[in-house]
């Protein structure tokens, strides 16, 4: 039945993920972050999980880290998560970026964290981002890890940009 379930998703026939699901638990965490800002709620897009399905995928097969190429998802931002495989939950995973929320600070990217490296704050930057209005997240697992992505359109972390 999930199967089914996805697969109509994917092809944009049933309505964005149920209140059960890890999936809107990512959305909602994501837009309660947005709201604090009162910037517009991100929409769920079923391409975009499924682009970061097949980058899960890969990165679940290869054991390897790190974002995939930009030019592999032109206008596209990208957060990435790691860890022991069964041992975290969405909200786990997600709390990792909202974390960052501690050393933000409001400005012009790149200058946006107190610790003056953005990477520090760089995956809630995204998150927040006022320029992005569209995530779709996957989960896969393999070689002992999950592996969480998340692609967001437009993306995010632009110089110049005000944040949020």
């Amino acid at each position: 039945m999930r199967f089914f379930v996805a697969v109509l998703c994917l092809l944009g026939l049933a309505a964005p993920a149920s209140a059960q699901t890890w999936e809107a638990a990512a959305l909602a965490m994501h837009n309660s972050e947005r709201a604090a800002f009162r910037v517009p709620p991100l929409a769920w897009d079923f391409g975009l999980a499924a682009a970061a399905d097949r980058y899960a995928s890969e990165l679940a097969r290869t054991g390897r880290w790190g974002h995939s190429p930009r030019d592999s998802r032109p206008g596209q931002g990208e957060n990435l998560w790691m860890g022991t495989a069964g041992a975290y939950q969405i909200d786990d995973m997600v709390g990792g970026w909202v974390g960052e929320r501690r050393l933000f600070r409001p400005g012009v990217f790149p200058a946006v964290s107190a610790t003056g490296n953005w990477s520090d704050v760089g995956h809630y930057t995204q998150m927040i981002s006022s320029r992005t209005t569209r995530v779709g997240c996957a989960i896969r697992t393999g070689g002992g890890w999950s592996y969480l992505v998340c692609r967001y359109s437009p993306g995010g972390n632009v110089d110049g940009r005000a944040m949020p």
